[in-house]
């Protein structure tokens, strides 16, 4: 069931990217993609006792007002859906959501621009949607741990208990996580007083803060990075070759360090791993480089800038692998989907090596 889901949202990402710039209206997103999407789930979009397109929901004295989609289940509200156009940010515009839901019986709502999902629920009070959503699922960025989730919201899967069990644990979790990536970014006051009270025995005076607030962010930065090496060099079992821009674990920290401007991410990894896994029909691991920069992770023939096999341009909701099989020092950009996708291009990066040997 899982496997069918990600296919098929994979697919409407690829029609979304598709159609999005014909899309001129809010009836046209809904039309073309969130129909789609609640398909997907198994809700019959033709029935219209199991999916209920602009449903009338009076909210005191304004009457007629409309949500775009209400799904039931046996006769009862399970989710409301409502929509804007691909091109807004759903964020900005869960107020009328929050209105629908006050006056719904339904336990969740969804707030949507056809490419992004925010699920939202009533953790904090009773029938009052919470301010943010506890789930949100985008189509650029599928994981399988948000495919679990939406899982229990589909017609053959609903799960009431299991979504409202795991639901106050996503939101606090994706705060917590939201609240440290900020501290890694820039350390509070309050962070660097609680790591540097537990080894500095002097009172932190404002220029003494200053300076510890700069160490913070280095000795962050060097142990992500350095993290980042380590699983990187286990993952692609890499003995003398390891990459190019792994921060050295011996860098001490001073005021001249630059932070890395980069980090290599899991994605990256796992697509060098299938390339590696390919290069390996015809090439030892040892003559198998990788380099990770600003703009794309690169995958080199003999550590040498001078014979790319391909690159990785994964740092946007878009993503491509560069191709070099024509010969030609610029590459050839391909767009996917999926990681899966690079096994289609088999062909093209053993071409590339033939053509360096």
């Amino acid at each position: 069931m899982e496997a069918d889901i990600k296919l098929k949202l994979q697919q409407l990402h690829q029609r979304v990217d598709a159609l999005k710039d014909q899309i001129s209206t809010e009836e046209a997103t809904k039309n073309a993609f969130v129909m789609p999407f609640i398909q997907i789930l198994g809700y019959d979009i033709f029935n219209p006792t199991e999916v209920i397109p602009e449903f009338i929901c009076d909210i005191g004295t304004k009457k007629g007002e409309k949500i775009d989609y209400v799904i039931k289940r046996d006769g009862e509200p399970i989710l409301i859906i409502e929509c804007k156009h691909w091109k807004e940010k759903v964020d900005a515009h869960n107020s009328q959501l929050h209105r629908y839901y006050h006056v719904s019986k339904s336990r969740f709502g969804v707030l949507t621009n056809g490419h992004q999902y925010n699920f939202y629920a009533d953790l904090e009070k009773p029938n009052i949607m919470d301010e943010k959503p506890f789930f949100t699922l985008d189509l650029s960025d599928l994981k399988d741990s948000s495919l679990k989730i939406l899982e229990n919201f589909s017609k053959n899967g609903y799960n009431l208990e299991e979504i409202l069990d795991s639901a106050e644990a996503l939101k606090y979790i994706k705060a917590i996580r939201n609240e440290f990536e900020k501290e890694l970014q820039e350390p509070s006051d309050e962070m660097v007083r609680l790591l540097v009270n537990r080894f500095f025995g002097k009172p932190l005076t404002a220029s003494r803060l200053a300076t510890f607030k700069e160490y913070t962010k280095k000795a962050f930065s060097n142990s992500i990075n350095e993290s980042i090496s380590f699983r990187l060099k286990n993952a692609l079992n890499i003995n003398e070759n390891v990459p190019s821009k792994t921060i050295d674990q011996t860098i001490p920290i001073d005021e001249n360090t630059e932070a890395p401007k980069f980090i290599t991410t899991e994605e990256e990894i796992e697509g060098s791993q299938i390339i590696k896994a390919i290069l390996r029909e015809i090439l030892p691991a040892s003559r198998i480089a990788f380099r990770d920069t600003q703009s794309y992770f690169g995958i080199l023939l003999d550590d040498n800038n001078r014979k790319p096999i391909c690159r990785l341009h994964f740092n946007s909701s878009n993503k491509y692998v560069e191709l070099f099989n024509n010969g030609k020092e610029s590459g050839e950009k391909k767009l996917i989907s999926s990681l899966d996708e690079i096994y289609s291009f088999k062909n093209e990066l053993l071409a590339t090596i033939n053509n360096y040997e």
